[in-house]
């Protein structure tokens, strides 16, 4: 099973966290996703060069605590909630 690892360091705000989240499940691609929760939706379920669509992955989110410091409780509900939509996907909050 591919492991991907989400580093909270990288992330400061909202938009940092959607660049952190491309650098992490996209690849070579010659354009930039869409920074909002509906393009993570639909990011999260593959085809994108890291894994393909409903693939098993582990998501490692390393330095979480920073993260919730940096982004607003509302925001990170959402997205947790998003990442758990997702079966195919095993989210660890490190």
């Amino acid at each position: 099973m591919k492991i991907l690892i989400i580093n909270g360091s990288n992330i400061l705000d909202e938009e940092t966290f959607y660049t952190e989240i491309d650098r992490v499940f996209t690849k070579n691609l010659n354009w930039q996703t869409g920074h909002n929760l509906d393009a993570l939706n639909d990011l999260l379920r593959g085809g994108f060069g890291v894994f393909d669509y409903y693939e098993p992955i582990d998501v490692n989110w390393k330095n979480f605590h920073l993260s919730r410091k940096s982004l607003s409780k509302e925001f990170l509900d959402h997205v947790i909630e998003i990442f758990k939509s997702h079966e195919h996907l095993n989210l660890n909050l490190e």
